[in-house]
């Protein structure tokens, strides 16, 4: 694919924080009366909390509820950097990327310093009106590169991402680490991001996917 902008999910895609994410719906679900099984998580992974909060609460409930999750999550960040990732980005110019996540900016910036990543632009719950599967997210990000949307390619983990990228008229890579395959509509699909290859030319960025028999590459320098 040759774009000029890659947009990254973070949860799922850039690093690992399934369990922490779970601790934290487990122990909000058993602080609100919800039944036992009645909720799963996993269904709404992509989603701001906001959107999720107030498909099961009662709605002068949902701001301090929505507070409370956001406080649970910032109490418990572990999270780790998946595979593939730091050579990604150390392959791609600072002002052609951006991490685009439905986590509050809070939470969002403790996970990225927890694995040590600093992204260029960074698109949270707070900078939005509606989130994924929205386009709104990915678009405001486009807009913050100067990259217009159908320059720009989307890896993501979720439903919702890869719809809200297909809404936005961009590009989309799905990574298989928090959904099966059968559950993701994107342009391709790759296990890890270790399968990525970035290779810069005078008219953008030639992303490729490696065959599955080819060996990781080595670090970049």
């Amino acid at each position: 694919m040759k774009v000029q902008a890659v947009l990254f999910d973070n949860d799922g895609t850039l690093v690992d924080s399934t369990a922490a994410i779970l601790r934290c719906w487990a122990r909000w679900g058993e602080e609100h009366g919800l039944r036992a099984g009645s909720f799963d998580p996993v269904k709404v992974f992509g989603r701001p909390v906001l959107e999720v909060v107030a498909q099961v609460l009662p709605a002068e409930s949902v701001a301090a509820a929505v507070q409370r999750y956001d406080d649970l999550e910032a109490e418990d960040t572990e999270c780790v950097l998946l595979p593939g990732v730091a050579d990604v980005l150390r392959a791609l110019p600072r002002d052609r990327w951006a991490v685009v996540t439905s986590a509050s900016r809070r939470t969002a910036d403790a996970r990225l310093r927890r694995v040590g990543l600093d992204a260029p632009v960074l698109i949270t719950a707070d900078d939005i009106t509606r989130g994924k599967p929205d386009p709104e997210p990915f678009l405001v990000a486009a807009a913050r590169l100067g990259v217009a949307p159908a320059d720009c390619l989307v890896v993501e983990d979720a439903p919702a991402g890869l719809q809200a990228a297909r809404a936005a008229g961009m590009r989309s890579i799905a990574v298989t680490t928090t959904h099966p395959a059968s559950r993701l509509e994107a342009d391709a699909l790759v296990a890890t991001l270790e399968a990525l290859r970035v290779r810069q030319e005078p008219d953008g960025l030639l992303i490729d996917i490696a065959p599955a028999s080819e060996p990781a590459p080595a670090p970049l320098t």
